[in-house]
């Protein structure tokens, strides 16, 4: 089928025609036999590589020429990124939300599609943004992660939230991964698109004794070495490939990549330059490794990886150059990096309580799917490594030949009951339990089990737990949000957070800023840091230290939550402390990337704290807003005034004070010349250059001031202010 028959704008057309896109691959055609302009709603289950992404992009630019207005939720905040920047410059306006939960975003509405988070969407909806009504096309990418404990239960009650509110809405869901495609698309009123077609062949087989065991044949891989991984690798770039290579653990990421590196031990202009990119932003000897690996042809990329090293790192491999990638499965999870050879060496992950257990078959296929390059692989080869031989055969049943599991619903836990509920009767969607249930009728949850008694009991105690907690009141057959009740599904934190923190702090007589943190560090809403025995000895010391800081006691007997919740809570004391970046690193065994996801989190969460101490505890509200900012920056509070200078951050707020400039009129009775001897004349010539134009603002704009914080302005803040 050629793109020039479809009505698509011409623009577009051509644009296609100059990339070389002129017919549709058979998954797409079969779209268009669907019904895709129509208005047919689709789920579409096909594979990574099969061209997902042009099926959404030609409904969405056939709804924006007949005046419509399209939203495209994404998991990741990265994914995010990564498809704002495939869909601009092609004629529609894009716009891109993934910031403060607590924000209408009412100026995404002049744009043709907004690419979103699941999270981002939900807040939207709560907080009754007036452009969503106008969205005539919905296009949901990793369906399937509905079945997440995490994140499941949020995009679940989005898709309802939005065929609810807006019943003439076309859906298209897409996926690679979904074990049970018929229930999901009878539930979305969908057409199903399936096939196992793909641009490039994907070879699948387990590695043992030398040789892929594929289902017809036997390749022999020469052995260069004692590790079956790396024999693997070489055989695929000797023969012009690149390589992704799955492993279960951050540090045997790292570990594998310094092995490659070493057997590449490739060089050229290229390579050199994104490893003096990586040694500008080197801070940890982890961070110096990479760079060196990099230098050599390899790399390693996960969380702990600061945003912009993640970034180099997929360029690198996206232009070719970097050879090999060793990762932890974050790398799956919808990042577009293809390969030649995908090589799955573990596939079991340590889980809390169980030990190590095999990954899901799922995971297993997406990590498969990244295998072959179009228009550069012949081929795309996944490899799985067997330790015995009888894993040869374990391996393709349990993985290779085993379809993906099922897609349940994940909204039947209390936890995630309670907290959309709320939204629901705080942003008007249910004004009573008869609304609340014929509303949770259409959730997938309902469609898949027809409803249970042990979900109406669940819905029934969440429902106590929020009038018990004054967040919803029920006057005969209506319900209602309170004041208190609204602001919570504003700010989009689990209602038992915000019960957590309004209880601790109307009951705390003094302030502290250990306590705050380790109130924040207790909520539900937190992520919480490992705690391994060599710790604890820490952080029974850390306890008696600050005995008359804490706000919440050690309860009797060891208590693992308590202390995961106190060890995160140390580490942002630190860096609120001015630690160095490195020696926290070093000190709770992170990476840079680490802090600043900790960091993100905490500071939604003292902005949150912040507003509730304003309502139910207004004693503390300033102290809480004031160290909301020290936290941002990583300053103490003699900092707070300097950190209000235009790029001034916290290594050089503490130059100037402790060269006696400890305010800003301190900084501009000084003179250019005395700062410019302390900071550097550029800096200072910045800092003057405003302040004679009238213009010095702070580095905090007055939303943060007001208690507002930016979620993605730390690292890059930090960065400037250096």
């Amino acid at each position: 089928m050629r793109l020039a028959e479809l009505p698509l704008p011409k623009d577009l057309l051509r644009r296609y025609a100059d990339s070389g896109i002129e017919e549709l691959y058979p998954p797409q055609a079969d779209c268009v036999e669907a019904g895709i302009f129509q208005g047919r709603n689709l789920l579409v289950a096909i594979p990574t590589a099969s061209g997902k992404t042009l099926i959404a992009e030609m409904a969405m630019h056939h709804h924006i020429r007949k005046g419509g207005k399209c939203l495209y939720i994404v998991p990741l905040k990265a994914l995010a990124s990564e498809k704002y920047g495939d869909f601009s410059g092609k004629g529609a306006r894009v716009g891109i939300s993934t910031g403060d939960f607590d924000r209408r975003d009412e100026y995404l509405g002049k744009n043709d599609i907004i690419v979103a988070t699941s999270e981002k969407v939900d807040s939207l909806l709560r907080n009754k943004t007036p452009w969503l009504p106008e969205i005539s096309l919905l296009v949901v990418d990793e369906v399937h992660l509905m079945d997440s404990p995490d994140r499941g239960p949020t995009l679940e009650m989005v898709l309802t939230k939005m065929r609810t509110r807006n019943p003439d809405l076309q859906v298209i869901a897409l996926s690679a991964t979904i074990g049970n495609p018929g229930t999901l698309a009878r539930w979305l009123n969908a057409a199903l698109v399936t096939s196992s077609w793909r641009p490039v062949d994907l070879r699948q087989g387990v590695y043992f004794n030398g040789n892929i065991h594929f289902h017809e044949i036997l390749r022999p891989v020469k052995s260069i070495s004692r590790y079956e991984d790396l024999n693997l690798l070489m055989d695929t770039v000797e023969e012009g490939g690149q390589c992704l290579v799955f492993v279960a653990s951050r540090k045997n990421a790292e570990a594998f990549a310094k092995r490659a590196a070493k057997a590449l031990n490739s060089e050229g202009s290229s390579l050199d330059e994104y490893a003096r990119r990586l040694d500008r932003l080197a801070e940890t000897d982890s961070d110096r490794v990479l760079s060196a690996c990099v230098e050599k042809g390899a790399a390693f990329h996960h969380a702990g990886l600061r945003r912009a090293q993640r970034e180099i790192i997929e360029e690198g491999f996206r232009r070719g150059h970097i050879q090999c990638i060793s990762s932890t499965p974050t790398l799956a999870a919808g990042l577009n990096l293809p390969a030649r050879r995908v090589i799955i060496r573990d596939y079991r992950r340590y889980a809390s309580g169980q030990g190590m257990v095999p990954i899901p078959a799922r995971e297993y296929h997406q990590m498969a799917g990244r295998a072959g390059r179009p228009h550069l692989d012949p081929y795309g080869e996944a490899v799985l490594i067997a330790k015995e031989e009888e894993d040869v055969c374990a391996l393709y049943e349990f993985y290779i030949d085993a379809p993906p599991e099922d897609v349940n619903s994940q909204i039947a836990s209390e936890a995630a009951l309670s907290t959309h509920v709320l939204s629901l009767i705080a942003s008007g969607f249910a004004h009573s339990r008869d609304e609340l249930s014929r509303f949770l009728e259409g959730t997938f949850y309902y469609h898949q089990r027809k409803g249970t008694r042990l979900f109406e009991s669940m819905v029934q105690r969440g429902l106590q737990f929020l009038e018990l907690s004054e967040m919803i009141v029920e006057n005969g057959d209506h319900m209602s949000a309170t004041e208190f009740g609204h602001l919570v599904s504003q700010l989009y934190i689990d209602p038992r957070s915000a019960d957590t923190i309004v209880t601790t702090l109307s009951g705390a007589d003094t302030f502290s800023d250990v306590g705050l943190l380790q109130l924040i560090c207790n909520t539900p809403d937190m992520f919480t840091l490992y705690v391994a025995n060599r710790d604890l000895h820490y952080l029974d010391r850390f306890i008696c230290e600050h005995d008359d800081e804490l706000w919440i006691k050690l309860p009797f007997g060891e208590d693992e939550d308590y202390y995961r919740a106190l060890k995160t809570a140390m580490l942002l004391h630190d860096w609120s402390l001015e630690v160095p970046e490195t020696l926290i690193c070093e000190r709770y065994s992170v990476g840079p990337g680490d802090i600043y996801n900790l960091l993100e989190s905490s500071g939604w969460l003292l902005h949150a704290a912040g507003r509730l101490s304003g309502m139910f505890a207004p004693k503390f509200a300033k102290q809480v807003r004031e160290y909301e900012t020290c936290l941002k920056h990583g300053i103490k509070r003699e900092l707070l005034p300097l950190i209000s200078l235009r790029n001034v951050g916290r290594v050089r707020a503490r130059r100037l004070f402790n060269n006696g400039l400890v305010s800003p009129g301190a900084v501009m009775d000084a003179g250019e010349d005395r700062v410019g001897a302390i900071l550097g004349r550029g800096i200072a010539a910045q800092i003057f250059s405003r302040t004679a134009k009238g213009k010095n603002a702070p580095d905090m704009n007055e939303k943060e001031l007001s208690g507002q914080p930016s979620l993605f302005s730390f690292q890059e803040r930090d960065d400037a202010g250096r």
